[in-house]
Formats: C-alpha cells, sequence, structure tokens
C-alpha cells in the first residue's frame, strides 16, 4: 500500500491540504479561502473556527480527491501564517475573540508606549525581534486588557494562547495537545531565543499570564494524533513550523548563507545562518530557522508586508486586473514604469524602516501613465523591498549572496522574477515545486515519523525549474534611485505628520 504525507498550510486568506509522495510530489491539493475582516482602519481579523472548518474541509476534500484513505497518511506536517493570535476558552474550544492577523496594526500605540520606557533593547535581546505591532505578544495584551473579565480567566488558566499552527492542533486532537514549535514561539516577543523557554521578565513587562501558553516543541518530532472521529483513523502529527521557516527548510537551505525569499501576501526573506545568532546591525530580525535533533538553526529575517498583497489591491479595490496572473501581462504592455514608483506600504512598512503608520503612495503619475505603468511600478515595488532587505541582510551576515532561491504564488511570474534578478545583480533560482512551505512541513513531518530517513535523502528531492540571470540595463539604476528618493519622502512624510 502507498503512503503519504498531509502537509497542512494554514495561510493568510486560505487554508490549503496537499498530499506529498517520497519523491516529494504533490499528489492532490484543496484549497478554500476564508473571510478577510476590517473592523477598522488598519485592523484585519480572522474568524478562528472558519479557519478550522475551512481546514478540515480541505483536509477531508483532498483525501477524497486522491482516493486516499487516512491509514495511508503517514504523517502530518503543519506551517502557518506566523503571529496571528488566536484566544480561546480550555472547556469549550471556542475563541473569546476574532484571531488577530499578523497583519494587524492595532497595537502600535503599545509597542511607542513600550519604546519610551526603555523596553526595545530587553525584547531584542532576547527574542532577536524588533517592538512591532506585528508581533503576537502586544495582539495577547491588547485582548486581555479591553475585557477585565478575559484577564481574570487568563490568570485563572482556563483560557488558551496560539498561533494557528496550535489552535489547529488542538482542534485536530480534540484538545488533547496544546503545543507550538519553537519557530512560532520566537516569533510572539514572548519567548528567550536563547534559552529556549518562555521568558518572565517579557511576560510580566506585558502582563501576561504564563498559564496561557503552550507547551514549545522541536519542528519536527512526535507531537500527537488526530481524533478518531475526524478521518476515520489516528494519524500522527510530526511537523510543525512557520510558514517561512517551513520554506527555508523546503528550499533545502540548510548551511550558512543560504537564502530563499517567498512571495506571498507579503514577501519574507530569511538566510541560514547556522548554530549561533546573529545580531542584526541593520533592523533585521534574528530568529529561530527551526529545530532538529535538539539542535537549533538560527536565521537572519527581512519582512515585508505587502507583497502579493499589492497585486490583490489592484485586482479588488481598483479593479485594474480581474485576476493576478493578469499583473504580468499588463505589465508587458510596457517597456517600463513610464515614471511611476509604488511604495506598497498598505500595512506601514517593516524592514529595515519599520514604521507602522507609513501609508501606500503611487508617485510620478502625469497624462501619459496607463494601466500597464502602474501594474509594473507595482512588481518593480515587491522587487525593491526584497532588494532593501537583502542588502541590509548581507552587511550583517558579511557575506554576498550568490544566488536567491525563490518559491510562492509571486515565484511563478516570471516577469517579477527577471526584474527581482536585475535589481539584485543576482541569480535567482525557482525550484520545480514552488510550494515549498508546505513542501517544508512534509519535510519536517516525514523526518521524525521516518518516512524520510535524513536530511540527504530530502536534498536529492529538491530540484530547479528556472533559472533567472541577471541583465544589466540602464534602467535598473533609474529604478533604484527614483525609489531610493521617493521612498524617503514617504517616510519622512510620515515623520513630520
Amino acid at each position: 500500500m502507498k503512503d503519504f504525507i498531509l502537509a497542512v498550510d494554514a495561510g493568510t486568506t486560505s487554508s490549503r491540504a496537499i498530499i506529498f509522495d517520497r519523491n516529494g510530489d504533490t499528489i492532490g491539493t484543496s484549497q478554500h479561502e476564508f473571510t478577510q475582516h476590517f473592523p477598522k482602519e488598519s485592523w484585519v481579523e480572522h474568524d478562528a473556527l472558519e479557519i478550522w472548518d475551512t481546514q478540515l474541509l480541505a483536509i477531508r476534500e483532498v483525501l477524497e480527491k486522491t482516493n486516499t484513505k487516512a491509514s495511508q497518511i503517514h504523517a502530518i506536517g503543519i506551517t502557518n501564517q506566523r503571529e496571528t493570535t488566536v484566544l480561546w476558552n480550555r472547556s469549550t474550544g471556542k475563541p473569546v475573540h476574532k484571531a488577530i492577523v499578523w497583519q494587524d496594526r492595532r497595537t502600535a500605540f503599545i509597542c511607542d508606549e513600550l519604546k519610551k520606557s526603555g523596553k526595545a533593547s530587553v525584547f531584542y535581546e532576547k527574542t532577536g525581534l524588533l517592538l512591532d505591532a506585528y508581533f503576537s505578544g502586544t495582539k495577547i495584551k491588547w485582548i486581555l486588557d479591553q475585557d477585565p473579565e478575559l484577564k481574570k480567566q487568563a490568570l485563572n488558566g482556563e483560557l488558551a494562547f496560539g498561533t494557528i499552527d496550535s489552535w489547529l492542533i488542538w482542534n485536530l486532537t480534540n484538545g488533547k495537545v496544546h503545543v507550538t514549535d519553537v519557530t512560532n514561539a520566537s516569533r510572539t516577543l514572548l519567548f528567550n531565543i536563547h534559552t529556549l523557554k518562555w521568558d518572565k521578565e517579557l511576560l510580566d513587562i506585558l502582563d501576561i499570564p504564563a498559564a496561557l501558553l503552550p507547551e514549545v516543541v522541536s519542528s519536527s518530532e512526535k507531537v500527537g494524533v488526530t481524533s478518531f472521529n475526524l478521518f476515520g483513523h489516528e494519524i500522527l502529527i510530526s511537523g510543525i513550523a512557520g510558514d517561512q521557516q517551513a520554506a527555508l527548510f523546503g528550499q533545502m537551505c540548510i548551511h550558512p548563507g543560504d537564502v530563499k525569499n517567498t512571495y506571498g501576501t507579503g514577501c519574507f526573506c530569511i538566510m541560514n545562518t547556522g548554530e549561533k545568532p546573529v545580531q542584526s546591525k541593520n533592523k533585521m530580525l534574528t530568529t529561530i530557522g527551526y529545530q532538529l535533533n535538539g539542535k537549533v538553526t538560527y536565521a537572519l529575517e527581512g519582512s515585508v508586508f505587502i507583497a502579493g498583497a499589492v497585486v490583490q489591491w489592484l485586482r479588488d479595490q481598483m479593479g485594474i486586473i480581474s485576476s493576478a496572473p493578469e499583473i504580468e501581462v499588463l505589465a508587458k504592455t510596457v517597456e517600463n514604469n513610464g515614471g511611476v514608483t509604488f511604495i506598497p506600504a498598505l500595512s506601514g512598512l517593516g524592514a529595515p524602516y519599520w514604521d507602522p503608520h507609513a501609508t501606500g503612495t503611487i508617485l510620478g503619475i502625469t497624462r501619459g501613465t496607463q494601466k500597464g505603468h502602474i501594474a509594473r511600478a507595482a512588481l518593480e515595488a515587491i522587487a525593491m523591498r526584497t532588494r532593501e532587505i537583502i542588502i541590509e541582510m548581507q552587511k550583517d551576515a558579511n557575506t554576498t549572496f550568490v544566488s536567491l532561491k525563490v518559491d510562492g504564488g509571486g515565484s511563478t511570474n516570471d516577469l517579477l522574477m527577471q526584474i527581482q534578478s536585475n535589481l539584485l545583480q543576482t541569480k535567482v533560482i525557482r525550484p520545480k515545486t514552488t510550494e515549498t512551505t508546505a513542501l517544508g512541513a512534509a519535510f519536517f513531518a516525514g523526518l521524525a515519523s521516518g518516512y524520510w530517513p535524513s536530511l540527504e535523502s530530502l536534498a536529492s528531492i529538491w530540484k530547479i525549474d528556472k533559472k533567472f540571470n541577471p541583465v544589466q540595463e540602464i534602467e535598473n539604476q533609474k529604478i533604484i534611485e527614483s525609489w531610493q528618493k521617493r521612498i524617503v519622502q514617504v517616510t519622512n512624510t510620515n515623520k513630520n505628520e
């Protein structure tokens, strides 16, 4: 009987389930979008119950579609949108508030207050993170501060906190297992990445009860089994990683200096830095890449909050395109950006600016500006934000990248990948499986369950689809110079307001 690995990929806009075989090939996939809630400006929420329902539906559907029995699934690996915060009642299993999404900026004022009180260095030294509304800690604080009754329940151990991985595992195991892995824990502002423990001092600063927190496990270990009632068979859960760390592993970036960039809702560039954390001098994040066999691999990360979301915005709000792939066709209708620069700060600016208050801007519009110019400028914006991060990372790591491995939905856009290669003057490599986030989760699960025997067996699975080699053009320099001049305008405007 054939057996497979099931990857649960809990994204920002959809729940997916993907079945992989021993060669890392996709046997089947199922995907269901869920609702994005925007209750106030800069607030983004999800319904955690809807996430669970759509995820369960995706799993059942992919099993049915591929005619695969639950007994043929060797193990489940889970990867998830990170930092998104769920609090639920341990007795009822029901969320006590909508999930606050990583993009949400409502806690920027809490971060500002913590910075003013001189706490930024404490958080940075222990967690490798800068104080920003992006991370889970201030989101938990905000929920508890809204309601004294919730705070009381949290102190009494009646509530549980989790990122989406914890929430899904709780539901998959019918409330028997409350865990997260080191990669997700390292994004909460509560976890000490040096001691690998929840940190009492940080919990006290944010006034968060330790009773809320899940047990922290490694990225690849057996943590529990699914409830028999869900699939008619208990399935081992043995892999957990935040989406960007899963993509790092799925890209087989297992050596110090290896770099990958994921083009999803946001852009997330991660570099493997080996067994020691590298403290950034250039506002990158020091984070945990993964933990295997008790050994932690650290990483540097730069985050762009808005990447593919720019394309969604042009589609849904502006109506310039009717589907995401159309942006490449539209951008190709013009030879260049026509002098237009798109600063995609639709949810503030991430690394290296860390400006939660910045707003998006399109500059250089004239009577001659066409839709194609705006489409091309949007793609250039994604590539330029990535370029900024990579340049700062190179300084921190004291190295020059030979190539950039790419994945995520945006990496299938050949024009974007060529622009990226040109602006970086670096080779860009796209693998055959661009679903490297899900593949990384599968790899973690399969290593722990014995489905794959070793790291070497995984490395042989990773294969190249296409390489993009840089072209030296005068146009590249124009894009860079225009961008550098104009992004300063955006950040300075914000400072003056």
